[in-house]
């Protein structure tokens, strides 16, 4: 019983027999060589398999090139042009290795993490020199909770309107929205959504940490233009610091927070006193309490509450654990 070889295989064995060859390859040699061409009842049926895989390399960008023998003219074979396919040596400084880390790490907890950890590993290796953690603390991160932000990214692209379940922050309360989605934001190490509020019919930021439950595309693609607007001036003016929180930090530690301190109040008790602003009190409060006992909050008592709160839901998950 003879086992067909699948299309997909047979080309990238003639591409691999292209590569290899030391000089050109006539269809006899590549009949006889390329695992699939065998498969081919006459001729007429290799020949079009053969110019079909051959065509399909070309448009995928493969430099084929048709070779003549000088002598004897009828004798037709293929080769690569080396010079056109191979790639040039790739070289970066240490200066845009720390760059490309730095953008890498924005996926460090979502689900593109793992294709930016292996491309940065591989562009490491040809940067001698390179200290990829030397931005730690400072870096801008798209946490495992925001999880909206891949539809968004999808639905942008698309020009297609999105609804969801949004968190007001003011009064926590939820209510449903229907956006036409136009650009994604940074700012505080927060994303935000630009886009059309179609029931206020006016343009509005949403923070992603305040989306509750999952985006869904609605209506067609296409859907809408993007109008020209001050991106920066809007989140500026529409996500301005909500909260001034007055922390105390201990020497060498909390450095994403002290990035981002927009004062420093001296010492207390041997603690650094920083005042770091937010419009996401939530946010902060969780990333506080990631510190531990190493950040203090001083004021104000709302999000010192909501510091303590999160560490005795640790403490009981840890007594239970024990129990």
């Amino acid at each position: 019983m003879v086992t067909r070889v699948d299309p997909a295989e047979r080309l990238l064995d003639l591409l691999i027999a292209l590569r290899h060859a030391q000089g050109r390859l006539t269809k006899s040699a590549i009949r006889a060589s390329v695992n699939g061409y065998r498969d081919a009842a006459n001729d007429v049926a290799f020949e079009r398999m053969f110019e079909r895989d051959k065509d399909l390399l070309r448009q995928l960008g493969v430099p084929i090139v048709t070779d003549v023998d000088p002598v004897h003219e009828d004798a037709v074979g293929y080769r690569l042009d080396t010079a056109g396919y191979e790639l040039p040596e790739v070289t970066f400084t240490a200066a845009e290795i720390g760059v490309l880390s730095l953008a890498a790490t924005v996926w460090q907890d979502a689900h593109l993490h793992g294709s930016a950890h292996r491309g940065l590993t591989k562009l490491r290796v040809v940067a001698e020199g390179a200290e990829p953690d030397a931005h730690l603390g400072v870096a801008l991160r798209v946490q495992a909770s925001e999880t909206a932000l891949a539809p968004l990214l999808d639905a942008i692209a698309a020009r297609q309107a999105v609804t969801f379940t949004y968190r007001a922050a003011s009064t926590g309360q939820e209510t449903r929205r229907h956006v036409q989605p136009w650009r994604l934001l940074s700012r505080d190490r927060g994303w935000y959504l630009l886009g059309h509020d179609v029931d206020r019919d006016a343009a509005r930021l949403f923070r992603l940490s305040r989306v509750v439950g999952s985006v869904r595309a609605t209506g067609p693609t296409g859907a809408f233009t993007v109008p020209d607007h001050d991106a920066q001036a809007l989140l500026a003016g529409g996500a301005g610091a909500g909260v001034r929180a007055v922390l105390a930090v201990l020497p060498e530690r909390g450095p994403a927070l002290r990035a981002r301190a927009v004062e420093r109040r001296g010492e207390v008790e041997g603690r650094d006193v920083l005042v770091v602003e937010t419009d996401d009190d939530a946010s902060l409060a969780a990333e506080v309490a990631s510190y531990g006992a190493a950040v203090l909050v001083l004021d104000p008592p709302e999000l010192r509450e909501q510091v303590l709160r999160r560490l005795r839901a640790v403490a009981d998950l840890g007594e239970a654990a024990r129990g």
